[in-house]
């Protein structure tokens, strides 16, 4: 079946020269950027992370003053004597169910005990609800620093419902939950939301019974692929249980390995095409008649975000598609961390100076201006590993060690800090006339209004070489407060004060910055 993505090539094409770095050209004498408050794209339901799978040692077994300096690097609300923020706000949480590989030791077929996890789930089938300490610390901790969204999700079934009783596959694209296993599957999830909520006080919005579909997971961590008629089974099964349970928890389905899933088949045939499969009313797996399934589409940035035209084109695509099976659909962009390895960025090695934050901010301004994202989650809260995976990084030992957060924590910060669950996005307008044209193509703009309190704010990312000079109109403020993040030791959201509205803000080269408008 063809799909109106024709009509929107202009678009895409101009769009994509908007991403596209210039270092060649020159800074214009001042960008003047105008906010347009009236016009309003998606409201934003957050900014989180996971907690696989550092957390379950730092968490359990890490002094406590450490601990809580992590936790408040990432929830924390509060600022420093100087204005500044001392973390950076996440709104959303997600917590790893578990598979239960932990036990299994070597004989899991993951070779990394800090990927392997514990379950809830006894071998007797009953429950030992002691286990995951170190995740529910960091549950508590979150929600007592204002963590107002969390999600449960699992990567595998647990291992006692397995068809091979591991937490991943012995290959092939059928899921590895053995077929007779559906309902205690979703029996499983269910009780451990409701004792959480429960034990730990803190209400679960959604659960993620599967995640990344497509991937084969033959070893390496937890996983299992699924083919979409098995993903619209366990997703009735476990709508049922949670009605059953009285739980308003409702579960959320996608999460595509990458967001080409989400619209076409591609090499996945029953595995792709996620939105059809699933929204198109004509469907036989349709499932959004189902009152607890959340009205969204997950998907994970992954292996789509290089060169400019394909992050543009891809992200187009998305929301295209979005709009032709049903405009009422929100997308979640759930999980991304620097993978790739290409001219702009490698995957290997931990993030130094400000390279893979720009990429990253470049990567999460496209899913939100162009996507029209509405939750966008980092991949791993807290890595031990030598990767640009993490937003805080920590030694590898279970027991103790440093804690160091990254220029990646402080650029998801820019956003996450600022713009808060229930703020819209808005249009701006630029003097270079970079939304119809190439313009100033290393400076992105976006901004974010906050309806119930009249605030607004702009995240400013500047990946070229130059200084911007620029100033902004049509908030309708009378000062602007502004927040920097640089290479430099300390430029980590640092408060640069108040200054009346209108007059010119300097941004240095390769930097971002987060504009209040009060």
């Amino acid at each position: 079946m063809a799909y109106p993505y024709v009509k929107l090539a202009a678009g895409i094409a101009l769009a994509a020269g908007a991403f596209a770095a210039t270092a060649a050209a020159r800074p214009p004498e001042r960008l003047e950027i105008i906010l347009r408050p009236l016009s309003v794209h998606q409201t934003i339901r957050g900014f989180g992370a996971s907690d696989a799978w550092s957390v379950q040692f730092v968490g359990k077994s890490w002094p406590l003053e450490k601990r809580e300096r992590v936790a408040d690097l990432l929830f924390s609300l509060e600022e420093r004597p100087d204005g500044s923020p001392v973390g950076i706000g996440l709104s959303l949480w997600r917590f790893d169910v578990g598979a239960g590989s932990t036990p299994q030791g070597a004989a899991s077929n993951i070779r990394d005990r800090w990927r392997r996890t514990e379950s809830f789930l006894r071998p007797d089938g009953g429950y030992d609800w002691s286990r995951k300490a170190g995740q529910r610390w960091f549950l508590r901790a979150a929600k007592e620093r204002g963590v107002e969204h969390f999600t449960a999700f699992s990567n595998s079934p647990p291992v006692a419902f397995t068809r091979n009783g591991r937490a991943n596959s012995s290959g092939g694209d059928s899921t590895n939950l053995a077929a007779d296993r559906y309902e205690d599957f979703a029996g499983y999830l269910t009780r451990v939301v409701a004792h959480l909520q429960e034990s730990e006080g803190v209400h679960f919005d959604f659960v993620s019974p599967v995640n990344e579909p497509q991937w084969d997971w033959k070893d390496g961590q937890e996983g299992s692929p699924w083919r979409n008629a098995e993903i619209a089974r366990v997703t009735r099964a476990l709508a049922r249980s949670l009605e059953e349970a009285g739980l308003d928890t409702k579960v959320k389905i996608g999460e595509a390995g990458k967001l080409t899933y989400l619209y076409e088949r591609a090499d996945r045939p029953r595995r792709g095409d996620q939105l059809a499969a699933f929204f198109e009313r004509s469907s036989p797996l349709y499932l959004g008649d189902l009152p607890n399934v959340a009205r969204g589409l997950s998907g994970h940035s992954y292996w789509t975000t290089y060169p400019a035209d394909t992050l543009v084109a891809v992200r187009a695509r998305v929301r295209a598609r979005l709009e032709h099976v049903d405009p009422g659909l929100e997308f979640w962009q759930t999980e991304y961390c620097l993978l790739e390895n290409n001219p702009r960025v490698r995957g290997a090695g931990r993030p130094e100076g400000m390279d893979a934050a720009l990429y990253a901010a470049r990567v999460l301004h496209a899913d939100l201006t162009v996507a029209d994202a509405s939750v966008w989650n980092w991949w791993l809260a807290v890595s031990p590993y030598d990767f640009k995976d993490g937003l805080v990084y920590v030694d590898r030992d279970t027991l103790d060690g440093t804690v160091s957060p990254s220029k990646l924590l402080w650029a998801l910060g820019h956003y996450s800090r600022f713009v808060r669950p229930g703020m819209e996005r808005i249009s701006v307008s630029r003097s270079d006339s970079a939304a119809a044209a190439p313009g100033r193509r290393d400076v992105l703009v976006s901004a974010f209004t906050d309806p119930a309190r009249g605030r607004s704010v702009a995240v400013v990312v500047n990946t070229g070489a130059d200084e911007v000079r620029m100033s902004f109109a049509g908030a309708g403020a009378r000062r602007l407060g502004r927040y920097l993040t640089t290479a430099q030791r300390g430029d980590d959201l640092r408060f640069l004060g108040w200054i009346p509205a209108g007059r010119e803000i300097r941004l240095p080269p390769r930097s971002m910055m987060t504009v209040v408008f009060d």
